[in-house]
């Protein structure tokens, strides 16, 4: 099914981009941990290349020093000289282990081994069937070639490098073919919002307009309790509507900025929310000074609805909203249930609800980020859980 992409959906979400980083990371960890252990099994095959290649030469060796020894053993004590060679070094031990003659520089040695480096130094250990001179080992001692080492690192950081950029590049295409349902749910959720933004309209404009004009005058009280829900329930959705207008259609307006005096703004939306702050007998406690900002009037009005929306919904019955406004800075507080520390730093996540209670698609504090992210305005969130919530925007 085709999906059409605004600008919007057109980037990464950022669910989409952690799933992506995560992802990511730990196909990162497992490649480097699969390079690493063919390195080492590379490196390993090497080395036991180069032993068998020593071991083939050394074993010459130490058969030409045997002969020699067999003679030196037939001639003892007429000849004492113990047969040198310079290709390689060589001592001789007997069956306890107990040094008879060296020349060895490394004397270093490991009998239970057949061929092993130590400190540059390769050793042979040869065991004798006859003991001439006493001799049950022989050892035989070259310096380690490390050519081959040299040349097995080398192919290891070449290989490794092109087989961890080819693992990336199939990791990334792996992992986009994974988060392509992901993003196609979400441009399809766009795509239903916006539509169903559009049928909204009408319908929730007469059902405003239609309250307004009734006179309540001449209606009984059992009427006007009843005329009084729908209007809360109207404004509920108009609030909804709003958000997902923005969201959908307007955000790709021009920004239109102008004096705002924030006071009156406020006292404004607070008479607006009055009523629904009623049905949960609310009360605002204002300390306000006079404050000019200037901004887009309707992304500021954006701002303060929802703040003071989900100061109402999330609020305790009976509690209380405070609105603190000083030159540069805006607060508002609620006495509500408050939201867990750890889930604060995701609360502007679009589509992120953390209270299942109240209703709404999670987008009004994706709103109010977007906006003051856009009038490099902060905002910091003090919340305790059944303590209530702050927010504080400063500028």
């Amino acid at each position: 099914m085709l999906v059409s992409r605004n600008r919007d959906t057109n980037s990464l979400l950022k669910s989409e981009k952690k799933s992506l980083l995560r992802f990511l990371a730990l196909y990162t960890a497992l490649v480097i941990l699969l390079i690493t252990l063919l390195s080492i099994f590379y490196y390993q095959s090497q080395e036991k290349l180069m032993f068998s290649n020593q071991r083939a030469e050394l074993s010459k060796y130490a058969y030409i020093q045997t002969r020699r020894l067999k003679v030196l053993h037939y001639f003892f004590p007429e000849r004492t000289t113990y047969p040198r060679d310079p290709r390689f070094k060589s001592a001789i031990y007997d069956i306890e282990y107990k040094k008879i003659f060296s020349l060895l520089e490394d004397e270093n040695i490991h009998f239970d081994e057949e061929i092993y480096v130590t400190n540059k130094y390769i050793h042979f250990v040869k065991l004798l069937d006859i003991y001439y001179l006493g001799t049950k080992y022989l050892i035989i001692e070259v310096p380690e070639d490390t050519l081959w080492k040299h040349e097995a690192w080398k192919q290891i950081a070449m290989g490794g490098v092109l087989a961890f950029i080819l693992f990336m590049i199939f990791g990334l295409i792996l992992a986009r073919l994974f988060l392509k349902p992901m993003r196609d749910s979400i441009m399809l959720l766009d795509r239903f919002i916006k539509d169903t933004t559009h049928e909204l309209n009408t319908p929730l404009s007469t059902i405003l307009t239609n309250v307004e004009m009734m006179d309540t005058d001449v209606m009984v009280e059992k009427n006007k309790k009843k005329l009084n829900r729908i209007n809360i329930a109207a404004k509920t959705v108009s609030q909804l509507y709003k958000d997902l207008t923005y969201l959908t259609l307007k955000q790709e307006q021009k920004d239109h900025r102008e004096e705002i005096e924030l006071q009156g703004l406020i006292h404004d939306r607070i008479e607006y929310f009055t009523a629904l702050a009623n049905t949960k007998q609310l009360h605002f406690e204002l300390d306000m000074e006079n404050v000019i900002i200037h901004a887009d009037k309707q992304k500021i009005t954006r701002v303060i609805d929802n703040l003071l929306s989900n100061a109402i919904k999330y609020n305790k019955r009976g509690g209380s909203i405070g609105i603190k406004l000083r030159i540069g800075m805006i607060e508002i507080s609620d006495t509500g249930v408050g939201i867990d520390e750890e889930k604060i730093p995701f609360i502007f996540d679009r589509y992120m609800r953390f209270n299942q209670s109240e209703g709404g698609f999670g987008v009004g504090l994706s709103i109010v980020k977007k906006i003051l992210d856009e009038y490099n305005i902060k905002i910091e969130v003090y919340s305790k859980l059944n303590k209530g919530t702050r927010m504080v925007l400063k500028w």
